[in-house]
């Protein structure tokens, strides 16, 4: 199973484009997508952009992931 989680594109130089997931920030490529702009969302798997979403998809997928992180934790 693979779980894709939203990164917005902060910077692009060529075909390279950098994301941040929650803080993150990891290089990416650009290759598989066309007319992706800095501030889009992205949804990346093994290094490549394969899908574009709009920002209220993507903000409503982290809402859920960020739900669930706190609901699978151990209790103190």
């Amino acid at each position: 199973m693979c779980l894709a989680i939203p990164s917005k594109i902060v910077n692009i130089e060529n075909t390279i484009g950098t994301v941040d997931a929650g803080g993150v920030k990891k290089e990416i490529s650009l290759l598989l997508l066309e007319n992706v702009r800095i501030g889009d969302y992205v949804i990346v798997h093994a290094g490549f952009a394969i899908h574009k979403i709009d920002e209220l998809t993507a903000m409503e997928s982290l809402k859920y992931l960020r739900e669930l992180g706190t609901w699978t934790k151990e209790p103190e």
